[in-house]
């Protein structure tokens, strides 16, 4: 049975989110750091946030996340120190 594609779905942001997942499993078959993929998804992520809806807004949005990180809300897994 072949999974379901989020390509095909109606909602654009599941859609986007489909190919961000399919570049990433590219870039790991390749052997790039994912640490490195997710600084370099986080910088494209925040220009085009700031060139849509500028610093301030950003800045904002940034600022609410430390509280969510904490509270393990991007937590997939148990983080080993």
């Amino acid at each position: 049975m072949q999974a379901l594609s989020l390509k095909d779905s109606d909602d654009d942001s599941l859609r986007a989110l489909d190919f961000i997942l399919e570049a990433w499993e590219l870039a790991s078959e390749a052997d790039v750091p994912t640490e490195l993929m997710a600084y370099a998804a986080l910088y494209a992520a925040l220009t085009d946030l700031v060139a849509a809806f500028g610093e301030d807004a950003v800045a904002a949005l940034a600022t609410g996340l430390g509280p969510r990180i904490q509270k393990g809300e991007f937590t997939v897994y148990d983080a080993r120190q």
